[in-house]
């Protein structure tokens, strides 16, 4: 039987960080109740929202995104975890996007930011309240960047 790509242990590894810097950074639970260690990649990943993360590059690269946000840019796992997270915004969008992040470095983590993104396909959405949190390890290392929200709309 084939185990699903989201049970190696470092999507599990990074599925718990997602999930201890969420709570870190604002005090708040991701995932309520909050699941058994070995239960965190696959409630994440099958979790009712839209989740995605990227690494610390000096183009961040997207490295996590939960099966909604696969759906939303009509990706695989492996076009998805290559593509440069500024790639999922229009050109005329990365600006305000850059805006997000640096909010989010400098505070932790930035709430009820909404903006038009594209998926793979060219079709436009608009995402709401969207929080974004700036990934830190226990050791307090910059491991990147995620987002969650859970309303979109197509345009």
């Amino acid at each position: 039987m084939n185990m699903p790509f989201y049970s190696s242990p470092d999507i599990k590894a990074h599925s718990r960080l997602l999930l201890d810097s969420f709570r870190r950074a604002t005090g708040r639970h991701l995932l309520a109740p909050v699941p058994a260690r070995e239960e965190t990649a696959a409630a994440l990943f099958q979790a009712p929202f839209v989740l995605l993360s990227h690494g610390t590059e000096a183009d961040p690269v997207l490295n996590y995104g939960n099966e909604a946000a696969l759906k939303l840019w009509e990706m695989t796992w492996e076009q998805f975890t290559r593509t440069p997270s500024r790639l999922t915004a229009e050109a005329e969008e990365r600006s305000a996007r850059e805006k997000l992040l640096a909010d989010a470095r400098e505070k932790g983590y930035s709430d009820g930011y909404y903006g038009v993104r594209v998926s793979s396909s060219g079709r436009r959405f608009e995402i709401r309240n969207v929080l974004l949190w700036s990934v830190v390890d226990e050791q307090g290392n910059d491991r990147g960047q995620a987002a969650v929200f859970s309303k979109w709309a197509y345009q």
